[in-house]
């Protein structure tokens, strides 16, 4: 079933947003602002009704438990959405089935429509031939992103972590990193907390 123009005033125009951390090293072009412009200006310039966005920044796209895309598809099964846009199908998420399952029995199911701006694609528009080849191609490819960004990282850490590097962005409490570089050194202003916190725990003593 291929879902309708949906222009009843009173359905929501969903614009949703969704950026995660691999995604913000790439670049301005995937930042949130920069997506919620250009989705809203698609909108106004298409007169879409009752424009809502839901927005997601740092959630990866493998993950299906984000707090807005969660809202988002509570509205669709609730018939509350009539169309839902995004900036390209990564955005809903880079997993390639569930992806898939959305784009092509959740929506329909639901008679949304969805709309990836720049992968040219609009579920009003497009024909069979798109929907079985273009469509699980490109999710195929998102996942295959996914997973190998995943893999670079895990890589990366173990590197860290092997060669006494920090992984964390900052330091912890009862460490500081020396200045001009990522070294960890003890922060002298807190050492007599850490070790207060030690030997009352080598006494046996608890939060408890």
């Amino acid at each position: 079933m291929k879902s309708t123009e949906n222009t009843n005033r009173n359905l929501i125009t969903a614009l949703y947003c969704r950026l995660s951390q691999e995604d913000e090293r790439l670049g301005e072009s995937l930042s949130i602002e920069n997506q919620r412009l250009m989705l809203q200006k698609y909108a106004e310039e298409h007169r879409f009704p009752n424009i809502q966005f839901y927005v997601d920044d740092g959630f990866s796209g493998a993950d299906f438990n984000r707090p807005s895309f969660k809202r988002m598809m509570t509205d669709v099964e609730c018939g509350r959405v009539g169309i839902v846009i995004v900036k390209d199908q990564s955005r809903l998420g880079r997993d390639y089935l569930q992806t898939g399952m959305l784009m092509e029995i959740t929506f329909p199911q639901y008679d949304v429509r969805f709309i990836a701006i720049n992968d040219n694609y609009d579920s009003l528009k497009a024909d069979y031939q798109t929907n079985n080849l273009y469509v699980p191609i490109k999710n195929l490819f998102n996942d295959a992103y996914s997973r190998d960004v995943s893999i670079k990282m895990r890589s990366f850490y173990d590197y860290k972590k092997r060669n006494g590097m920090p992984t964390c962005a900052f330091a912890v409490y009862g460490y500081r990193r020396e200045k001009g570089s990522k070294k960890l050194l003890v922060d002298e202003n807190v050492a007599g907390v850490i070790q207060s916190i030690a030997a009352a725990k080598l006494f046996g003593l608890s939060l408890q």
